[in-house]
């Protein structure tokens, strides 16, 4: 085995390996502490769970993952199309950053019960309210990473007569690829939160209801079990953003490895 598979392996073994010792530590104290199964399941208990109805939870984080990733594109897309006018005019930003910064500040739980009324019980609501909290996270990123361009490189660019476009595509854009990874690492793990926060309250169906029906019939390895999926989808999420980023930022430094 040479040095650059070892590395990879212990890469990999290392996090399983804690969250094998950290399950094999909470099923020990459970038991040997004799815990009530209604305040703290045994991980047993919640894979039992798991195992008893996987089609129940697959639905579950299909339709939550869908919320998910459906507002993340929809405030991916408009928060930079919104950086680059910014980035371009101060005026712009002045008028443009109050708004957004009180989209960010406003409750999700007081807009969530209006996009219900205004867009009924389907996915429309829960895209909108997982886009309303992955929106500020991309729009900052973004007009930071439009504006930290090489004033040299720019410079160059002016001498040799490129056009505007062509010191938007081939210098800003590039430049700002760091900042918009960075936002999408912060955002997508939002974008669950927003998902499941939406099906609290105004969904039928998803993680969230399964989280609302275990927690009233008491049935916590159930919830756990949906706490459990949750962040497995979490890690698989922000793991393939990180390997997107490490493969379209090869030549730079903050380019993430896995």
């Amino acid at each position: 085995m040479n040095r650059q598979i070892r590395r990879k392996v212990i890469i990999i073994l290392t996090p399983v390996l804690a969250s094998a010792l950290l399950l094999a530590v909470w099923e020990t104290w459970v038991r040997v502490k004799d815990v009530k199964e209604y305040l703290l399941p045994t991980p047993s208990a919640v894979l039992t769970a798991l195992i008893d109805d996987p089609g129940r939870y697959a639905e579950g984080a299909r339709l939550s993952l869908q919320a998910a990733l459906g507002g993340l594109l929809l405030a991916s897309l408009g928060a930079f199309i919104l950086a680059v006018a910014m980035a371009h005019s101060r005026a712009l930003e002045r008028a443009l950053y109050p708004p957004a910064l009180a989209l960010k500040v406003t409750p999700v739980v007081a807009v969530a019960p209006l996009f219900t009324i205004w867009f009924g019980f389907g996915l429309a609501p829960k895209v909108l309210i997982a886009a309303m909290i992955t929106f500020f996270p991309m729009l900052v990123n973004s007009v930071v990473g439009l504006r930290s361009i090489d004033p040299r490189a720019h410079d160059f660019m002016r001498t040799i007569n490129a056009s505007p476009w062509q010191i938007f595509w081939r210098l800003r854009v590039p430049s700002s690829l760091p900042y918009v990874f960075a936002g999408l690492r912060i955002s997508v793990p939002l974008s669950l939160i927003g998902a499941v926060v939406a099906e609290f309250l105004s969904g039928s169906a998803g993680m969230g209801q399964i989280i609302l029906i275990a927690n009233g019939d008491f049935d916590t390895p159930a919830l756990f079990g949906a706490i459990f999926v949750l962040a497995a989808l979490g890690i698989v999420l922000t793991s393939s953003v990180a390997l997107v980023e490490r493969r379209v930022l090869f030549w730079h430094h903050s380019s993430v490895s896995l």
